[in-house]
């Protein structure tokens, strides 16, 4: 197909982004509505509606191809060219029935998980529980007219003309999402459970920090061992913040286990270190385009305030005679692989280097979609900035600090012979999986009634017993009746 664009589209895109005020200035489309080059009558039904200028948004350009195809380009991350993978944006004024491809023509990686089977996820307004789209309709090329760069494309048939129709590259979890969810934790005046400010991001907003502990249990004397955990240091590693929510979700259940690990651990948690990047929808930078995990040597208070203090709170924690800081925990997505797994440091003590690898193995016996053998320890030069490589180098020989990375498409377990893609609730799932094998890791079993902990169940998930297989039926038939057409 010949492939031409007029100079009204373009046009059309300019005052899109004039149009939206200060949230256009990240260069969004902002309800840009995508007529064939040269018309100029009413807008139909059918003439494409986009917009991206919302929390986490993410769309740049949008070119007219034909009545069925248009090229989407990703809005790079601000102040920093690099980096264009995240996409987030809404399609309305469509047409029942009205069958399009969209090309999204200027990622910035060219390995990528669509060579997989991975999709993007989609939701509306009558059906707001994001689903993958199937992977026969997605395609992952070389285009010979965007350069020879890789393009992904997408067949999608929109069904009901009211709906506003939402598209993103994974899951999105927005800073208000978590402010809410925090907000929510703290109504329930939990005795165990402080929030608190650690500092504030260039645009001010909030740099939140737990603590998860029954310090009514820690004796003085003892020492107190401390798990600190950080996620979203990188902001379009969404799966990271469903991670940490199930983490934070379990350690303050009622569950046995949890109550066990209060009462002998303290849990220090970030839940997102860059809010500023999750908020204006990039992928990897803050608002100055910093990657912030490449600046944790020396990080400035004014240009990586998040980081500076976070840094700040560790350091002074290791000095603290009184806390026995054991690991450092940061939660990531990653792009080109799947299951979750973990990178660790290198060591010239073999002895070290063996313990090191208890945790990860005891994760792989908790949680079917953790990988063993897909973690690793390394020292690469690139990643001497990281908050696991200078937190390594920085605390004991007694403490470890791990990266935990996970899918942002699917995982393998021992007995599947095809890659079962993550949902927002099996993501959460590995995150109280990672939560639980501390008991096992600090050999608290024996604490557990009759040694025989209860299983960890999703929140929510009723037993496949009696009323249960019925509801779980019914559930079945009526996601059914909510799947889009394709």
């Amino acid at each position: 197909m010949e492939r031409k664009m007029e100079e009204n589209t373009v046009s059309d895109v300019d005052a899109g982004r004039e149009a939206g005020g200060e949230d256009a200035l990240v260069g969004n489309v902002n309800k840009l509505m995508v007529s064939p080059p040269g018309y100029s009558g009413t807008p139909r039904k059918g003439h494409l509606v986009f917009d991206a200028c919302f929390e986490s948004g993410n769309l740049g350009r949008v070119d007219y191809i034909s009545e069925f195809e248009f090229d989407l380009f990703i809005r790079p991350d601000t102040c920093n060219p690099r980096f264009r993978v995240w996409f987030n944006f809404t399609v309305e004024n469509v047409r029942e029935t009205q069958r399009v491809i969209f090309n999204v023509v200027n990622f910035s990686k060219t390995k990528s998980l669509y060579r997989d089977g991975m999709s993007p996820v989609v939701k509306s307004t009558s059906r707001p529980k994001w689903q993958r789209l199937p992977a026969k309709n997605v395609y992952y090329y070389r285009c010979p007219d965007h350069r020879r760069n890789y393009v992904m494309s997408f067949a999608f048939c929109f069904d009901r003309e009211d709906d506003v129709y939402q598209f993103a590259y994974c899951y999105p979890y927005t800073y208000s999402r978590l402010q809410h969810y925090l907000a929510s934790l703290e109504r329930r005046n939990l005795p165990y459970l402080q929030r608190e400010q650690l500092g504030l991001s260039v645009q001010q907003r909030r740099l939140d920090l737990l603590t998860i502990t029954n310090s009514d249990h820690m004796s003085a004397e003892r020492e107190k061992k401390l798990v600190f955990l950080t996620a979203r240091v990188h902001p379009g590693e969404s799966p990271a913040s469903f991670i940490c929510q199930g983490v934070i979700d379990f350690l303050v259940s009622h569950h046995p286990v949890a109550q066990i690990l209060r009462d002998h651990v303290i849990f220090k948690i970030v839940p997102m270190l860059n809010p500023d990047g999750v908020y204006l929808g990039n992928y990897r930078c803050s608002l100055m385009g910093f990657d912030l995990n490449r600046h944790w040597q020396d990080p400035s208070p004014w240009a990586h305030p998040t980081l500076h203090a976070v840094k700040q709170l560790i350091v002074q924690m290791n000095q603290d005679p009184r806390v026995s800081l054991e690991f450092y925990i940061d939660v990531h997505a990653h792009s080109t692989m799947l299951n979750g797994f973990m990178y660790g440091n290198v060591f010239e003590d073999e002895e070290r280097v063996q313990r090191q690898a208890v945790f990860p193995r005891l994760l792989c016996q908790n949680a079917p979609d953790f990988s063993f053998s897909n973690t690793s320890f390394n020292r690469d030069v690139v990643k001497a900035g990281t908050g696991r490589r200078f937190l390594g180098g920085l605390l004991d020989d007694t403490s470890y600090c791990y990266t935990l990375e996970v899918s942002f498409y699917s995982y393998m377990t021992a007995g599947s012979t095809a890659p079962v893609p993550y949902t927002e609730e099996t993501y959460m799932k590995l995150g109280r999986n990672v939560a639980r094998t501390f008991l096992d890791y600090y050999k608290l079993n024996n604490f557990v009634k009759d040694n025989r902990p209860t299983p960890i169940q999703s929140s929510g998930v009723m037993s496949q017993t009696g009323s249960g297989v019925g509801r779980d039926t019914a559930d079945r038939e009526k996601e059914k009746s909510e799947s889009f057409g394709h």
